[in-house]
């Protein structure tokens, strides 16, 4: 009597930890309140809350945005955090969520969030992501980076009931962008946008990863490159020599990545040296932050195009 007293106490314990089991299994987001968006995205179409209250932000240019229409998150990434976020990143409300690069899945689980934000940075975890919360995709596109970057902001805009504050910024966006193409439409000279990392070059054109420059600015690019990854086209300095460009745009990957700054003597060595841009002083080293880990966003975007256009003041 005792064993089988013991056997139907153990069966109904795998009996109700098999049914809690399918019921979790069942219930993959937390139950929303409220009416409901359907979101297209790059990765799928997504239901998500209209103005959900606890967003998890993966993508720096979706943070700023939401920072500039009045919306805090409840958990963005830390790590590699620009300047221009500092009161985001030091605000111990917000939870830190790991990197842009390898987001904690644990952590953005235990926050329970009605949305999760993500680019492309994050777009090989989108699976897992989805299954903590309704996930959307919303990096631009790099060959079509203005028309991208004004939907993903009239998007975000929609979902946090934020509509008319975006178009007023993006009109206003839209004059700036429109003097720095004037501007650039009737200059000649040509540029030349690289990386330097560890003493080699990869360089950038039109639609590519960091193809602002050329795409939203008009700057005339000195070569056309054949190379489009979003690790760029790895040049030479003889290459660069040869290609002599008028202007020349550097970002300092390890200046960004790891906080230690390039010596600049090695970056603009003798043969940089010989290019137009060296003998006109028109050699530009770009803020890493802004640039290299940023970007699409509301701020990113108009700090982008201040920084060129200052240059040329």
């Amino acid at each position: 009597m005792n064993n089988l007293f013991k056997f139907a106490i153990v069966y109904s314990c795998l009996l109700y930890c098999l049914i809690l089991t399918s019921c979790q299994s069942d219930v993959k987001h937390r139950q929303p309140i409220g009416e409901m968006i359907e979101i297209e995205h790059k990765l799928g179409t997504t239901l998500v809350p209209e103005n959900p209250a606890r967003i998890v932000v993966l993508d720096i240019g979706a943070l700023e945005t939401l920072k500039a229409l009045g919306i805090t998150p409840i958990g963005i990434p830390k790590k590699y955090m620009p300047d221009y976020l500092d009161d985001l990143k030091n605000d111990a409300d917000i939870a830190d969520v790991g990197s842009v690069i390898e987001p904690d899945f644990e952590g953005i689980n235990a926050l329970s969030p009605d949305l999760i934000l993500m680019s492309t940075r994050q777009e090989r975890f989108y699976d897992e992501l989805n299954d903590i919360a309704p996930a959307i995709f919303i990096g631009t596109d790099n060959e079509d980076y203005l028309p991208s970057f004004r939907r993903n902001v009239m998007l975000l805009a929609k979902i946090v009931g934020k509509e008319p504050v975006a178009e007023e910024m993006l009109q206003k966006l839209a004059e700036k962008i429109r003097v720095a193409q004037e501007k650039f439409n009737d200059d000649p000279n040509k540029a030349f946008f690289l990386i330097y990392n560890n003493g080699k070059f990869s360089a950038f054109g039109k639609g590519s990863r960091f193809g602002f420059i050329h795409d939203v600015l008009h700057i005339k690019p000195v070569m056309e490159l054949k190379d489009e990854s979003v690790h760029g086209q790895r040049v030479s300095n003889e290459l660069i020599v040869d290609a002599n460009p008028d202007y020349l745009f550097i970002v300092d990957r390890n200046a960004a990545v790891v906080g230690k700054k390039a010596n600049r003597d090695e970056v603009v060595n003798v043969l940089i040296a010989q290019t137009n841009a060296f003998k006109n002083n028109k050699i530009f080293f770009l803020d890493p932050e802004l640039w290299f880990i940023s970007g699409g966003g509301l701020t990113s975007v108009d700090l982008m195009v201040d920084d060129i256009l200052n240059r040329f003041d």
